[in-house]
């Protein structure tokens, strides 16, 4: 799917393919295992520390739905997710696809990003599938204060275990647009991807009884007949290309002790 020269829904067989990425092991270095998290990069482009993630967490008492639903639920997000600067739906395309924005922080000195992505899901059997990749959307231009960074592919492979325990596999191959510090991809592949996965799992935890306080029967990527988005047409949209954004280069800025605490595992999400 990263060769695409059209904006497309995915269909059975794009599933099926990232589903197969998702558990493969070829061409993958483990850079971290531990507390039932495992993380594995894949280096494209070593002059530019481009590269792919895959993040895989073990949640045995988690259900399957409830995880599906955090991943979806875009006003918890914004509770839960100390990374995310932004993030709002632009629109809806079918009734299990949409378009959308996010805008995150980045380690710091780098400068933040953000994307305009194609988002598409899938239940299949007991297993869930939500993946995305960068389109273009007139009335979303690159930002002054961001980069505009391209999702090549980007999402979440939920696999049910059980009544209440899950696995869920994270895979991402996105360009940052420019050169980045070769730390960036050793921080995130041991410390920020662990990280961001404990965030989520004890976010699910919370989810049943925050749900419960806000909107409880409101969930339009189960209901597609609650959803009050606008439609958007195919043919506003475009294929984000990496090579048509400004690359910066941010490969001599060193890390800087951002402080690890920020946004700590003990955040509120009530």
């Amino acid at each position: 799917m990263s060769t695409r020269e059209s904006v497309q829904i995915p269909d059975d067989r794009d599933f099926n393919n990232f589903r197969t990425e998702c558990n493969s092991d070829a061409g993958w270095s483990q850079t971290y295992n531990k507390s039932g998290i495992v993380v594995w990069i894949q280096i494209l482009e070593v002059e530019r520390s481009l590269h792919k993630i895959k993040c895989r967490m073990e949640c045995k008492d988690i259900a399957a739905e409830t995880l599906y639903d955090v991943l979806h639920d875009i006003e918890y997000r914004k509770k839960w997710d100390t990374n995310v600067i932004e993030t709002f739906d632009i629109g809806k395309l079918t009734v299990n696809s949409d378009v959308g924005y996010y805008a995150w922080k980045c380690p710091k000195p780098l400068k933040n990003r953000d994307v305009i992505t194609l988002r598409s899901w899938l239940p299949m059997g007991a297993d869930y599938i939500i993946m995305n990749y960068s389109v273009k959307h007139p009335k979303y231009p690159p930002r002054k204060d961001l980069v505009r960074a391209v999702s090549i592919q980007t999402g979440y492979l939920i696999q049910g275990r059980g009544v209440k325990s899950c696995s869920i596999t994270y895979l991402a191959q996105v360009d940052p647009k420019g050169s980045l510090p070769k730390w960036v991809v050793n921080k995130s592949s041991q410390f920020l991807a662990p990280k961001a996965m404990k965030k989520m799992y004890k976010a699910c935890l919370k989810y049943p009884d925050w749900k419960q306080k806000h909107n409880p029967h409101f969930k339009p990527w189960l209901f597609p007949e609650q959803s009050a988005l606008p439609t958007v047409a195919l043919s506003e949209l475009s294929i984000q290309h990496a090579d048509s954004l400004e690359n910066i280069d941010e490969s001599s800025l060193s890390e800087t002790k951002d402080d690890r605490g920020e946004g700590s595992d003990e955040d509120s999400v009530n």
